[in-house]
């Protein structure tokens, strides 16, 4: 069986980050999606409604299992058996942190790291900048899935 991981905080989940875990779930059997843990940040989210929202927006997958975790990524895939990391790329700019970090993670354990390019109109998309426009009460209703959506209004108390 062929598996993978989508890292990341998914605070909250875009339509970014479900274009790359529909390609990577169209490649791989089984696609862990682990919101990665990180004490010193707070989340506008929990991570249990995190969780709860990305189990939503990719049940139709059926393919995707959704967990978090706290510590070394790598640790978590030689925990599970998990070969390779799938992740994201929007520009030059992340190919520079990511490969570091991929050439860390295979030395480490000799987990794989494949990049998705992503698709070009997401390529500006991340969550701290839908954040921000939602908070401003700008239309980011074409940047995430309706129960998102709904659930950044609500968290913003914009009703």
């Amino acid at each position: 069986m062929r598996r993978a991981v989508c890292p990341g905080s998914f605070d909250p989940i875009t339509n970014g980050h479900l274009d790359i875990i529909a390609r990577a779930s169209a490649l791989y059997d089984v696609v862990h999606v682990v919101v990665m843990i990180n004490q010193s940040k707070k989340g506008l989210f929990t991570v249990d409604e995190r969780i709860e929202l990305i189990r939503e927006v990719t049940a139709e997958f059926g393919n995707i299992q959704v967990e978090a975790y706290h510590g070394l990524l790598v640790d978590y895939c030689k925990q599970r058996d998990i070969p390779a990391i799938v992740k994201g790329l929007r520009a030059v700019s992340d190919f520079d942190y990511e490969l570091q970090m991929a050439q860390m993670n295979i030395g480490l354990s000799g987990v794989e790291t494949l990049f998705i390019p992503t698709s070009p109109t997401y390529s500006f998309l991340s969550s701290s900048l839908v954040k921000e426009v939602a908070n401003w009460g700008g239309d980011i209703s074409h940047l995430v899935p309706p129960v998102v959506l709904e659930a950044l209004k609500g968290r913003l108390g914009q009703d």
